[in-house]
């Protein structure tokens, strides 16, 4: 019987465990026992938060790098349109005339010259 009962003392019932664990009063034990448990715990979510901080500044800053990838390519289209717009024949013409410079269009088409040594 005295037997029984030094192996019953040493073991807690869940009951009173509970109630020790919701008082405090375990809890530095269990804190002290497994303090590089919680140590490790600790750093692995500090790890894990800042990750993820790092992870959502990426995301950030990669949806500002495409929006500014379509607004470039959208002044890059309207400038190439304007390019060739302007480097038309018509717009060459009109544009000298405008200027009032002293060139005329060719009326006959340009031809090669073979020089023979």
């Amino acid at each position: 019987m005295e037997k029984e009962k030094n192996d019953n003392s040493g073991k807690i019932s869940t009951g009173s465990f509970l109630k020790e664990l919701i008082s405090g009063g375990i809890t530095s034990r269990i804190i002290l026992k497994n303090i590089w448990y919680v140590m490790l715990m600790t750093l692995l979510g500090a790890v894990y938060i800042a990750n993820r901080f790092h992870a959502e500044r990426i995301t950030r800053d990669m949806q500002g790098l495409q929006a500014e990838v379509r607004e470039l390519r959208a002044r890059s289209l309207s400038t190439s349109a304007e390019l060739m717009f302007i480097s038309r024949q018509s717009e060459v013409y009109r544009m000298v005339r405008e200027k009032g410079l002293d060139l005329e269009e060719l009326k006959t088409p340009a031809f090669k010259l073979i020089v023979d040594n």
